[in-house]
């Protein structure tokens, strides 16, 4: 599926589903104050990655992350490796 317009309602429901476990889980493992959720369609969307997925983003009070975004870089997956583990942990 590319984008949201490819995804048969039972998909959507499920990818809407998991999107909700991801971002429980974010909250009670990161501490977070709130998540904000994103999924892009088409390049006048910003969609860059030409396959349907949804960014789960744990967010912090006075995090400015939307203004910050042209800040953002690559960070290796060593670096995020302990990061993803402790979520998986959470949800499994």
């Amino acid at each position: 599926m590319e984008n949201l317009y490819d995804v048969p309602r039972e998909v959507g429901h499920a990818v809407w589903d998991l999107t909700r476990d991801i971002a429980i889980a974010m909250r009670e493992t990161y501490g977070c104050q709130g998540v904000s959720t994103r999924q892009h369609n088409e390049p006048a969307g910003d969609q860059d990655v030409w396959h349907l997925h949804v960014h789960v983003l744990p967010r912090y009070d006075g995090d400015d992350l939307y203004l910050r975004h042209r800040d953002a870089r690559y960070v290796h997956a060593d670096a995020r490796a302990g990061f993803a583990a402790r979520l998986r942990a959470s949800i499994d």
